[in-house]
């Protein structure tokens, strides 16, 4: 079974004015952390929202100049047997690459299998064959 795994991390970042500048140097930094072995796991930006109101919230917290940025990674997992084996698989390989980074797991989503060749391409796949036969059959053979 394949899964689609996200994860919540929390990125600190320092020196900064507004929201979105804090977001774009959290993914960057992010990616910087991920990056080259684990470029296939996706950044966006996390979606925050008040306990009490249930009103959207930016994605990230600023005081004095620091700020907590929520952002979620989307990665896939292969060949795993439950959801939790998929999650644990997902929080081990992106924290060991974002150390002191809070994670957590926001969604897991089981993958659909992918069915092997349909018998439209086996079927095409034949007519070819007995169109350009290279070699003659087997009985042809004995007859001669």
């Amino acid at each position: 079974m394949d899964c689609r795994v996200v994860v919540e991390a929390a990125v600190p970042v320092y020196d900064v004015g507004t929201a979105d500048e804090a977001v774009r140097i959290a993914i960057s930094k992010t990616g910087e952390m991920l990056n080259p072995d684990l470029n296939y796991v996706e950044i966006n930006m996390g979606e925050r929202v008040c306990p009490h109101c249930h009103e959207d919230l930016e994605p990230a917290f600023i005081a004095a100049d620091e700020s907590l940025v929520a952002l979620e990674l989307e990665m896939t997992v292969f060949n795993v047997e439950r959801d939790e084996h998929a999650s644990r698989i997902a929080r081990k390989e992106i924290g060991q690459r974002l150390t002191n980074i809070p994670l957590d797991i926001v969604e897991i989503e089981q993958l659909p299998d992918e069915e092997p060749e349909s018998e439209e391409t086996e079927e095409a796949e034949s007519e070819t064959a007995d169109e350009g036969d290279i070699l003659p059959e087997f009985e042809d053979l004995i007859d001669e």
